[in-house]
């Protein structure tokens, strides 16, 4: 499949993460975000268990524990911590910095020496983001940021360490999504009955709702985002986070009658011109490419030197 092909279904993913907003403050109970977590990656876990049949083996048990803690048990607790104790927008603001921290694990972890048009690409996805979300002025909570930021650092070290560690040999990219899934919802099951109580009544709007989360916005698009992860690079897949915000943006002024101001408007060119930006490949090779480069001429040279020898 061709390389802008899979950018566009890998953009599917945060795309679909931006409706979230909108269906929890619509069709589900108030006031339950760690359940609301809790349904959306547990059941899709195990459906997407059930259709792969593949069970982790010998060290993947601890890494599929690792991955699932970092993208979803722990990235969905802090995001919903966040956005309850920040004004309007500032998480999203905050948590726009995820394509900067992946540049920088990146470096160290899959040898991608950043980039001055990487960096400067990251700050302005941020910028754009902070002009399409960012409402009028209230008390910064402290803990609110340091969720924030601690949830884009957990979704930018899991999205690095997938990339870094791959997948099994003859495992394809379901059966990774299912084990993080798995793992990530039965982590976060025990804090939502221990912090939140017994589950809530539920309606049908309730269910529909549910279902959608845990089918379209996780299932689906955690399988397209994993996915992605193992064609493209981690920083062109971090890039098109800032989607998620601007889809928000977008739905609640079709769907929930909110205005879309200029600024807004203007943000939202900036941070998708930053998206496709951070699309670009870098020039410089990667470490790992260097490395193979010079296996592959040093078995080159062993090959040469058999055939002379014979």
């Amino acid at each position: 499949m061709k390389r802008s092909a899979t950018v566009l279904l890998t953009a599917l993913a945060p795309v679909s993460w931006g409706t979230t907003y909108a269906v929890t403050t619509e069709l589900l109970p108030a006031d339950r975000p760690l359940f609301t977590g809790l349904m959306r990656a547990l059941p899709a876990g195990l459906v997407l268990l059930a259709l792969a049949r593949v069970l982790p083996r010998g060290a993947w048990w601890g890494k599929a524990a690792v991955l699932g803690a970092l993208n979803i048990g722990a990235f969905f607790p802090l995001l919903f911590l966040s956005a309850y104790r920040l004004p309007g927008g500032m998480a999203a603001v905050v948590g726009s910095v995820g394509p900067l921290i992946v540049v920088g694990l990146s470096a160290g972890l899959l040898g991608q020496r950043p980039t001055a048009r990487s960096v400067v690409t990251g700050i302005v996805a941020a910028f754009g983001v902070s002009l399409v979300v960012l409402k009028a002025a209230g008390a910064l909570d402290p803990v609110g940021v340091l969720a924030a930021f601690a949830s884009a650092a957990s979704m930018s070290t899991g999205t690095v360490l997938t990339k870094r560690w791959g997948r099994p040999e003859g495992v394809g990219p379901l059966a990774l999504t299912a084990w993080q899934l798995t793992a990530g919802g039965l982590l976060i099951a025990p804090l939502a009955f221990l912090v939140e109580g017994a589950p809530p009544a539920l309606d049908g709007r309730a269910v529909g709702g549910y279902l959608y989360l845990a089918l379209a916005n996780t299932a689906v698009a955690y399988w397209l985002w994993f996915r992605g992860i193992g064609r493209l690079t981690a920083t062109q897949v971090t890039f098109l986070g800032p989607l998620s915000p601007l889809t928000a943006a977008v739905v609640g002024w079709a769907a929930l009658g909110q205005a879309l101001t200029p600024v807004q408007m203007a943000g939202m060119a900036v941070a998708f011109g930053a998206t496709v930006v951070g699309q670009f490949r870098p020039r410089t090779p990667t470490r790992s490419f260097i490395f193979a480069k010079r296996n592959a001429r040093k078995d080159s040279m062993d090959v040469t030197g058999a055939a002379l020898r014979r």
